[in-house]
């Protein structure tokens, strides 16, 4: 009877647990995501350019390849002052964890 509680118990916190993993996951794949964009933005790689840039170089799953053209945007329209001194790859985390 011990057992069956204990293995109840260990089975209802493992899901959060593995929720938890899965979404910092996936939170760190989309933060790699937009330091990428930024790095890309450093260089000087024109706004067009970009998919096609950091798909060639991206180090997470293939699926985080759509976000590309999402985050582009958003780090282009910012002022090259707050690209170079801003970590937008940890904004980004906190932003996803968050939710």
């Amino acid at each position: 009877m011990k057992y069956l509680v204990l293995s109840a118990a260990v089975a209802a916190l493992a899901g959060p647990v593995a929720a938890a993993s899965k979404k910092e996951m996936d939170c760190g794949y989309q933060a790699a995501v937009v330091a990428a964009v930024q790095q890309a933005r450093l260089e000087r790689v024109g706004e067009r350019k970009v998919p096609a840039h950091v798909a060639a170089k991206a180090s997470w799953p293939e699926r985080y390849n759509t976000a590309i053209p999402l985050v582009t945007p958003w780090v282009y329209e910012m002022k090259m002052r707050d690209v170079k001194t801003q970590d937008l790859a940890a904004a980004w985390q906190e932003m996803c964890m968050a939710r």
